[in-house]
Parts: C-alpha cells; structure tokens; sequence
C-alpha cells in the first residue's frame, strides 16, 4: 500500500481533507514496531493529587 492509498483510505473514513491527513502523518506499522503496553499510565491529570503534593 502506497502513502497516497494510505492517505486516501483515511480521508474517506475520517471525513477530513487530504491535506489535513497529510499533515497529520498517517502510516501503516507492522505488529512489531510499537509496544502494546496493556499496563501504559493513563494520560490525564488528577488536579486533587497534584494540589496534594503541592501543598504537602
């Protein structure tokens, strides 16, 4: 599959503008070249815990 296909497929999906998808970078990674990491810290920020050390 070509960038250009890659790139097609997701505009249709997505409903955005080629453009829009180029700049964004889409493409294809084989099984075996990110981690799967099921255990991964979530990505938010818990403003309780945070005022909590600050004032700690």
């Amino acid at each position: 599959m070509t960038q250009i296909q890659i790139n097609e497929l997701v505009a249709a999906a997505t409903g955005d503008d080629l453009r829009e998808i180029r700049r964004h970078g889409f493409q294809i990674v084989g099984m075996h070249e990110f981690d799967l990491d099921e255990e991964a810290v979530p990505q938010l920020v818990d403003w309780d815990e945070v005022d909590r050390r600050r004032y700690a």
